[in-house]
């Protein structure tokens, strides 16, 4: 049996993106930022699902879809989450002296206690999705797919008034162990979600004084 046709969009069904969608979605990309700050509004279980289904619209190497989305609901494994961050944040002030040691200990660098929903985010590293197309010269592919896809979900929560924060200072194998979640899993993000205290476009630690943001052209090469 011969497979069916693909189906082709009709031209007037392709979405058209104007200059006003342009304007707002650089809007959207400029003020989504790291949210440390919560107030205590509980965010709707739905909405949390809504902007998880767009962030898994995300691509991802050979339509594997490796990532997995776990809601830390449970009073017990979260504080445990909080002691994780608090010894790793005091270590991280360890590598730091003199006046940097004193900013350092000043910023807020996670949420974790005020915000009302904890997400974390892993890749299926043994997934059998996608039947390993692209993986065996860049298998690190499968968790950039995962990076793309909580981009996604950042974007989305900004677009619905609600923010997010990551946080990097965990240590993945404990998390790992406090979520009970498979070892094949692999920590991309631990993030806090919920309605942000204050609304600032430029970055937290820009604003503080830790790193200022430089001009994009500064990135770019040509070869």
């Amino acid at each position: 049996m011969n497979d069916p046709a693909p189906k082709i969009t009709a031209k007037s069904d392709v979405p058209f993106f104007d200059e006003a969608f342009h304007a707002r979605l650089e809007d959207l990309i400029r003020w989504r930022r790291d949210v440390r700050r919560f107030v205590a509004d509980p965010v709707e279980d739905a909405l949390i699902d809504e902007i998880i289904g767009l962030a898994a619209l995300s691509p991802s190497v050979a339509n594997s879809q490796p990532w997995r989305f776990v809601k830390v609901a449970d009073p017990d494994r979260r504080a445990r989450i909080v002691e994780n961050f608090e010894a790793c944040n005091k270590d991280a002030l360890g590598d730091y002296d003199g006046d940097k040691a004193n900013l350092y200990a000043t910023l807020k660098l996670a949420g974790l206690r005020e915000a009302p929903v904890h997400l974390a985010v892993f890749c299926d590293t043994q997934t059998a999705a996608g039947h390993g197309l692209g993986q065996k010269t860049m298998p690190e592919t499968l968790c950039y797919s995962v990076v793309g896809a909580v981009n996604t979900l950042w974007l989305a929560a900004r677009a619905r008034g609600i923010g997010m924060g990551w946080v990097s200072i965990l240590e993945p194998a404990k998390v790992t162990e406090i979520l009970d979640v498979p070892a094949e899993w692999s920590l991309i993000a631990y993030l806090c979600v919920g309605y942000p205290e204050e609304e600032h476009i430029d970055p937290e630690l820009d604003r503080a004084g830790w790193q200022k943001r430089e001009d994009a052209q500064k990135f770019i090469i040509e070869r």
